[in-house]
C-alpha cells in the first residue's frame, strides 16, 4: 500500500501502520496535515498505492463521510478510512464527535505519535504526563486524554487500540473493523523517534516497552463489551509487566524525571488499568 522511498523519518510508525493497509479491502484514506501527509507525498507523485484525498484538519471526518456516500450512490464497494493523527484529533474533535454520533460507516485511525510532530513537536492532548515537548519544555503539566474510552461512550461499533510493535495483532483489527458496518475507530501507538528522542532502530522495542511496562494498553470494545486483546492480556495484571522506569528512560522527552515523578506517573496508569478492569469485568 505504501511504496519505499517516501519522504517518512527514519524508523517512522506511521509508515509502519501503513504497510498494515493491505489487510483492508479496497482501502480509499482521507488524510489531514501531519506527518501522514508527508509521509504520502506532494502532488503530483504520491507514495500512496491507493486513493488519497488531502482535507483540513476539521473537516477529515466529514468529508469521509461524504466520500463514503458518494461510493454507495455509485455502487462502489470500499472502505473509506479517516487517518489522523492525535493533532488532528485535537483539532478536528468536533468533526469525529459528530461522525460517531452519527455512526458513519467510516474507518477512523489514530496514529498517535503523542504531540504534533509535523510542526516542531508541541504538545497535544494525547502527550504523555510530565514529557518535555517544545511547548512544556519542563514537561507537560496535564494529563494525557483517553481518545479510545470517549468513543466507547459515544456508542461506536467497533473500537481498539493497537501499536506498531504488535504488528500482527494490528493487522488483524484492520481486518475486524474492515469487515463491520458502521463507525469504527482504531487509535495506534506510534513512538516517534526525533519526537520522542530515541534511536531510530528502536521504534518496535520502545513501542513494545510501552505495553510491557502497562503505560499502553491493548483492547477491543465491540457487541457492547471491552476484552483486552493480543498480547494486552498477559500485560493487563501488573505483576506480569517491566518496569516502568525502564520505558521512560529510553526516551529522552523523559530525561528529567525524578524517582518521585515515575511512581507519580506509575499511580495514574494503575488507576486508569482499574477503569478499563472495571469495564471488562475482568
Amino acid at each position: 500500500m505504501i511504496l519505499p522511498g517516501n519522504t517518512s523519518c527514519q524508523g517512522c510508525p506511521i509508515s509502519l501502520a501503513m504497510r498494515c493497509l493491505d489487510e483492508i479491502e479496497n482501502p480509499v484514506l482521507v488524510i489531514p496535515a501531519g506527518c501522514s501527509t508527508v509521509v504520502a507525498g506532494l502532488h503530483p507523485n504520491s507514495a500512496m498505492k491507493i486513493p488519497v484525498i488531502h482535507v483540513p484538519f476539521a473537516s477529515t471526518n466529514a468529508v469521509a463521510c461524504g466520500v463514503k456516500e458518494a461510493y454507495k450512490r455509485a455502487g462502489v464497494k470500499a472502505n473509506v478510512i479517516a487517518w489522523i493523527g492525535d493533532g488532528a484529533a485535537d483539532i478536528g474533535f468536533a468533526t469525529l464527535s459528530a461522525s460517531a454520533t452519527r455512526k458513519d460507516d467510516i474507518i477512523t485511525v489514530v496514529v498517535d505519535n503523542e504531540a504534533y510532530m509535523n510542526t516542531g513537536t508541541q504538545a497535544s492532548l494525547s502527550t504523555f504526563w510530565k514529557a518535555k515537548t517544545s511547548t512544556s519544555p519542563a514537561g507537560k503539566a496535564d494529563e494525557r486524554r483517553d481518545l479510545a474510552l470517549i468513543m466507547i461512550a459515544h456508542k461506536a461499533d467497533y473500537v481498539a487500540t493497537a501499536t506498531v510493535g504488535y504488528i500482527e495483532d494490528l493487522r488483524r483489527k484492520f481486518r475486524k473493523a474492515s469487515q463491520i458496518e458502521g463507525f469504527r475507530f482504531i487509535q495506534i501507538h506510534c513512538p516517534c523517534p526525533p519526537g520522542w528522542r530515541f534511536p531510530s532502530e528502536k521504534t518496535i522495542e520502545i513501542a513494545r516497552k510501552a505495553v510491557m511496562s502497562g503505560a499502553w494498553a491493548l483492547f477491543e470494545f465491540y457487541d457492547r463489551k471491552l476484552r483486552f486483546s493480543g498480547i494486552g492480556k498477559k500485560f493487563a495484571e501488573k505483576d506480569n509487566r517491566i518496569s516502568l522506569a525502564e520505558y521512560l528512560k529510553a526516551q529522552g522527552r523523559f530525561e528529567h524525571l525524578r524517582d518521585e515523578d515515575i511512581l507519580a506517573i506509575e499511580k495514574a496508569i494503575d488507576e486508569e488499568w482499574e477503569i478499563l478492569k472495571r469495564f471488562s469485568g475482568e
